[in-house]
């Protein structure tokens, strides 16, 4: 790319934090609206898998994050009777391979470090569509920001820049299901390098990730999640809660005991998923990242992962390309087969672990466990997830 661009990032989550960092670092000019009063990080604890730890090994911020993280060498999930549904090693993906469990609050801290501008971030302004030649930018104050050379639109899964060109849009839909979340103490965890799962039918599955640290909390933490039906978590309240924890007794009692100093609704977060599957990330002079662009059920636990890669995706067809159309285009190819693998297996294996289908959770149970047993499958089950699946047939 010949010249320096003015670039704006709406959104300074995940996708937008690493975009930012990686196109000031080639010289741009960037600009970053922020619609938060203050730069907070949001969300659960999540798992980085090998392709994201392989952006922040480029971007030199691994050994901090290893750190601030906890490693993270295996997978296992059984159902409520104690029947192994899967148990994934990274180690039989390769030898050096594993996964690291962070906080939300640890990554945004290191991307928040590493970008020198992160005090220029514009806090407060909600951007709500582009305007004139597509150079713009209007706030919901009505003040116009621009002109801008390429505009970045990383503002989530709920984005308005989205919403705001008709038939961009293939499919947005709410899922219908949803969790509970919260941080627990790790002390007395005796799987610190494992993220446990257990399921009870297709209704309830519970969730232990180790995340390593917390920024300005001693010790070593977990995220514990509890998979609900949407409107349980929309009308969580104590009565709710009583039942979350009984029923988190039931299903799966040693993990139970760590909410022992968790009495109140009001400690458990609710989140919800959005499917978004866009016609192409591109309109013009704007491109989509992150959740913006493919936000998915976390079920194979590739968000935050797949938001750095994009963002990597764009800084290298910005390096490589001699105009913005030209980058654009090309971006749009480079994460073309990889998304759309994601976004099928998501949509796919969601329901085998969250839905209404009772008779599903029988196939799963029976079926995943032998079926993880043979080479072939295990081998492409072991791709899925560590994220390297970059094509249906490669």
């Amino acid at each position: 790319m010949q010249g320096r661009l003015r670039i704006a990032i709406v959104g300074y989550g995940t996708a937008g934090q690493a975009a930012a960092l990686m196109l000031h670092a080639q010289g741009h000019e960037v600009s970053v609206f922020e619609q938060a009063p203050v730069l907070r990080p949001i969300g659960a604890g999540f798992l980085l898998q090998p392709t994201g730890f392989g952006v922040l090994v480029r971007l030199g911020l691994h050994e901090a994050a290893l750190e601030q993280g906890q490693i993270i060498d295996r997978l296992h999930g059984c159902n409520h009777r104690g029947r192994m549904v899967m148990d994934m090693r990274y180690a039989e993906h390769a030898a050096d391979c594993f996964g690291v469990g962070m906080t939300r609050g640890g990554l945004f801290t290191l991307l928040r470090d590493a970008y020198p501008e992160a005090h220029r971030v514009l806090l407060g302004v909600c951007i709500e569509q582009l305007i004139d030649d597509g150079r713009w930018l209007l706030d919901s104050q009505g003040e116009r920001h621009g002109p801008f050379d390429l505009i970045v639109s990383a503002d989530g899964a709920h984005s308005r820049l989205r919403r705001s060109v008709p038939g961009l849009v293939q499919r947005e839909t709410l899922y219908p299901w949803g969790a509970l979340w919260c941080l627990l103490r790790a002390d007395d965890w005796p799987y610190p390098h494992e993220l446990r799962q257990r399921y009870a039918g297709t209704r309830e599955m519970i969730g232990m990730l180790p995340v390593g640290r917390r920024v300005d909390h001693p010790g070593r933490w977990l995220t514990f999640y509890f998979s609900l039906p949407g409107d349980q978590v929309d009308a969580f309240d104590e009565h709710g809660f009583d039942r979350v924890r009984q029923r988190a007794a039931a299903i799966w009692p040693e993990a139970s005991v760590e909410l022992k100093d968790i009495d109140s609704s009001r400690q458990l977060n609710r989140a919800r998923y959005r499917d978004v599957v866009m016609r192409a990330p591109v309109h013009g002079r704007m491109v989509f990242l992150g959740d913006a662009a493919h936000a998915m059920s976390p079920q194979l636990g590739q968000g935050v992962n797949m938001a750095l890669l994009d963002a990597e995706a764009l800084a290298q067809t910005l390096a490589d390309s001699s105009s913005v159309d030209e980058a654009l285009q090309a971006y749009v190819h480079k994460r073309r087969a990889h998304l759309a693998v994601y976004q099928r297996l998501s949509r796919w294996l969601t329901p085998l672990f969250q839905s209404e289908r009772r008779a599903l959770a029988v196939l799963r149970d029976l079926g995943f466990g032998p079926l993880g047993r043979l080479p072939l499958a295990r081998g492409q089950m072991l791709k899925i997830l560590t994220g390297t699946k970059a094509g249906w047939w490669r």
